[in-house]
């Protein structure tokens, strides 16, 4: 999502530096995300100018969309993809099995109707769905909530 920088997405966990070497540790959104090795490549690129570039990648604790800042839920929402809601903390314990996942409306980013359908749960990213809003008919992205 080029609209986005690392730490919008709140991917880039650290950065120090220290007698002319920088560590950078990322968290991809998720454990098998195609563009960790492009998230990587840029981030080493951008901080070559500032010694020996370490970037590291840790799974622990994991990616959730509450680590989006409010700044990347704006770009999000300004570039036509609807953001994600704020989950919250996790709880722990017994999880409730559902076969389906709960109907959701997802605000149209261009007019801001919750009057919305789900037209494919995959957008062109596995973390993105494709929605319709029934309002001003225009398609858009939403990602998800994880």
């Amino acid at each position: 999502m080029p609209m986005l920088t690392l730490a919008d997405l709140g991917v880039l966990r650290s950065v120090s530096h220290d007698d002319g070497r920088v560590v950078a540790t990322i968290t991809p959104t998720y454990a098998g995300c195609p563009a960790l090795d492009a998230m990587r490549a840029d981030l080493a690129e951008k901080l070559a100018d500032f010694g020996e570039v370490e970037v590291r990648v840790s799974l622990t604790p994991p990616w959730t969309t509450d680590l989006i800042s409010d700044e990347g839920r704006r770009k999000l929402a300004e570039a036509g993809v609807a953001p994600p809601e704020h989950i919250g903390p996790r709880t722990t314990g017994p999880v409730a099995l559902t076969l389906a996942p709960p109907e959701k409306r997802v605000e149209c980013p261009r007019c801001g109707s919750a009057d919305t359908a789900v037209l494919s749960r995959f957008g062109p990213t596995a973390c993105t769905a494709l929605v319709r809003c029934r309002v001003c008919r225009e398609p858009f992205e939403h990602m998800k909530d994880i």
